[in-house]
């Protein structure tokens, strides 16, 4: 078939979706729904993804995490091999730093989260915070994790770790709520009852989809916070690998530490964890991917009733044009010649359907991301061609039934049929 022979059935096949407008709005509706979906979810994932790996990469592509309990526990009761680990030690750090020669920094800290009945509270004069994370650290924190920098004053000192100073660095919202209008360095604020000097304010973070982040930490040194806080046992290690040295064998390292100094057996598991960026990064993918699945089923029911749909109106319209197609084929249109043209009619129905969907994804996806900034939705080039090649396959694989039962029509029948 020739691009005019393809041209007119086009224009055919516009004309016919034309003359039944409302016919052809149902059954495309189907599709809008399926490709829509498809095209918002996936506008949502790649942002989220982009958004999320750029925070995992300010962690520090080098740094390694070790907790006595796993990474990505949500709560509930803790399996009994991990209930009766040993809690790590504050001498970890300066013993890792000290044995694995690959290690750039190795620092120790600790966390204090009240969200219940009784909640940690930073005073100044009338003005007071609430609801915010205590967390006991060593000066080497901000080398091992750049996300805490220091915009305004300094940071804790060894000087301030050796003496237990009650000294504070602030994150930027608890600075503004508590010194609206003045310089929060040297000012004494009031930690749980206590007086702690503000020697630095961190940079403005306001943490993951405008949760919590570094904007609402208060950090103190890390033996201040074993003195004022005896009762928390619970301690995490961060280290930080040299550039020049291997992060696998870094790692191994640093294991084989651990187990030396917590005097694990040979043939016994590790009573710690150790996780780095690559196992964040393949958390949140595992997440995606689960967000990605339930997504591709909603839409394909969504594809599978808006096909059954094209298929439907497609055999209605075989059944009305049968002279139609009884005339062409009496002056010559060959069987393949009426194929094309209902697979057209379908492709077109499906294709329209398709653009619509993603028109509506992508103004889904700028509402979403106008009305919740921290859900940057985007929508890439890739998913806008997918779009377009579900739906067209959509049109072809419900089409071709209904094309074919039209090109084997018998011409003489199809001219007495009434």
């Amino acid at each position: 078939m020739t691009r005019t022979e393809i041209k007119e059935n086009l224009l055919v096949a516009i004309d016919t979706i034309r003359s039944r407008k409302a016919r052809s709005i149902l059954t495309i509706l189907g599709i809008v729904i399926g490709v829509t979906s498809v095209i918002t979810v996936a506008a949502i994932i790649d942002g989220l993804n982009g958004y999320i790996k750029g925070r995992i990469n300010t962690l520090g592509s080098r740094s390694m995490f070790i907790t006595r309990i796993p990474p990505g526990f949500t709560g509930g009761r803790l399996p009994q091999n991990v209930r009766i680990r040993k809690y790590l030690d504050y001498g970890d750090a300066a013993y890792l730093k000290e044995v694995v020669p690959s290690l750039e920094f190795s620092t120790a800290f600790a966390n204090r989260i009240n969200f219940g009945e009784v909640v940690d509270s930073l005073r100044y004069g009338d003005q007071h915070v609430e609801r915010m994370f205590v967390r006991g650290v060593e000066p080497d924190y901000t080398f091992a994790l750049p996300l805490f920098s220091v915009a305004q004053g300094r940071f804790i000192s060894p000087y301030d770790q050796e003496h237990a100073r009650a000294v504070v660095v602030i994150g930027n919202a608890i600075a503004e709520s508590l010194f609206p209008h003045m310089d929060p360095i040297g000012k004494m604020a009031r930690l749980n009852g206590r007086p702690y000097e503000v020697i630095g304010v961190f940079d403005k973070d306001p943490g993951l989809f405008s949760t919590f982040g570094v904007d609402q930490f208060a950090c103190i040194p890390l033996a201040n916070f074993r003195k004022s806080f005896p009762e928390i046992k619970e301690l995490f290690l961060m280290v930080s690998v040299r550039e020049d040295a291997d992060l696998a064998a870094a790692k191994n390292q640093v294991v084989d530490a651990l187990r030396r100094r917590r005097h694990v057996k040979h043939n016994a598991e590790n009573d710690f964890e150790v996780s780095d960026a690559d196992f964040f990064n393949n958390l949140w993918d595992q997440l995606t991917g689960a967000m990605a699945l339930l997504t591709g089923v909603i839409s394909s029911i969504g594809l599978l009733v808006g096909g059954i749909g094209v298929m439907n109106i497609m055999l209605i319209s075989v059944t009305e044009r049968t002279q139609e197609i009884g005339i062409r084929k009496a002056i010559g249109a060959r069987q393949s010649d009426i194929r094309l043209q209902f697979l057209l009619e379908a492709v077109t129905l499906s294709g329209i359907g398709g653009v619509v969907g993603i028109l509506l994804g992508g103004l889904l996806a700028l509402l979403i991301r106008t009305a919740v900034p921290s859900i940057p939705a985007t929508v890439s080039i890739v998913w806008i061609v997918l779009g377009v090649s579900i739906s067209v396959s959509v049109g072809l694989f419900f089409g071709f039934y209904p094309a074919n039962r039209a090109a084997k029509l018998d011409p003489i029948v199809c001219l007495r049929y009434e």
